[in-house]
């Protein structure tokens, strides 16, 4: 290897421009190429992703040819990375492969709503190593191996459409006619602008408890992230609307000390 001034120079500065700068060049590219080959937004990341890694590669091979890395010592690092692959790195080329497979399969792509640990979360970037997720609650971003949605059942929200369905469940007393609570839980949904008209909402009589009728309220929405607000708005409604038609939410009674 012959080392002068400028191959240190361009050892330095060269693996910068190929990762930083060559994301731009191959976003480029890979909209032309998606434009004309009516590839998904899934496929498409995944073909810039390839592309930007395959340049990549070139330009190490490239460099090294400058620095005069030889035949025999390239087989001999790759020897070395290939023992390496084996044992430590072995889950980062797991995650590798696994972001691929997901991004040509379409099972997991940039801006669908999962339910990671039981909380709604946005995928803000589909990544070779990790997938980064935006939780709807506190709005914090989680970095979740590939291999996690590879291997593990994930729940999705909006793999073949936005839409959601979501029930709520309401209490009211023998006395009223349950075709007036029924009515009057559905006049309630449509009130709210974020739930749907097509598909209707829906109300019906879920259970005869032994101190209340239980009923159910089903409604869809479609935006799967709003749901904690559209839930608790149509609550406070119902509570309001409740005590203005008379009718009383019966509450279990306290057993006795």
């Amino acid at each position: 290897i012959s080392f002068t001034f400028g191959n240190l120079l361009l050892l330095m500065a060269l693996p910068y421009f190929l990762v930083v700068l060559s994301e731009l060049p191959v976003a480029l590219i890979g909209g032309l190429a998606g434009r004309l080959a009516g590839m998904d937004a899934g496929n498409r990341k995944a073909f810039e992703l390839i592309l930007r890694y395959f340049l990549i590669g070139l330009g190490v091979v490239w460099l090294a040819d400058q620095i005069g890395l030889n035949g025999t010592a390239i087989a001999a690092i790759a020897g070395g990375l290939s023992v390496g692959l084996g044992f430590g790195i072995k889950e980062v080329f797991s995650n590798f492969v696994s972001g691929l497979w997901l991004l040509f399969e379409g099972s997991l792509r940039p801006g669908d709503v999962v339910l990671h640990q039981g909380d709604l979360c946005r995928v803000n970037k589909l990544g070779l190593r990790a997938a980064t997720l935006k939780r709807n609650g506190d709005n914090a971003e989680l970095v979740v191996p590939n291999q996690t949605f590879f291997i593990a059942t994930t729940t999705t929200y909006t793999g073949s459409e936005d839409l959601r369905c979501a029930t709520l469940q309401v209490r009211a007393d023998y006395k009223q006619d349950p075709d007036r609570v029924i009515a009057l839980l559905l006049d309630i949904a449509r009130s709210d602008q974020r739930v749907l008209s097509d598909p209707a909402p829906s109300a019906s009589v879920s259970n005869l408890g032994p101190y209340a009728v239980e009923y159910g309220l089903d409604y869809w929405m479609s935006d799967p992230t709003k749901s904690a607000g559209i839930a608790s708005a149509l609550r406070r409604t119902i509570l309001r609307r409740f005590r203005e038609e008379g009718i009383e939410i019966p509450t279990l009674p306290v057993p006795p000390a």
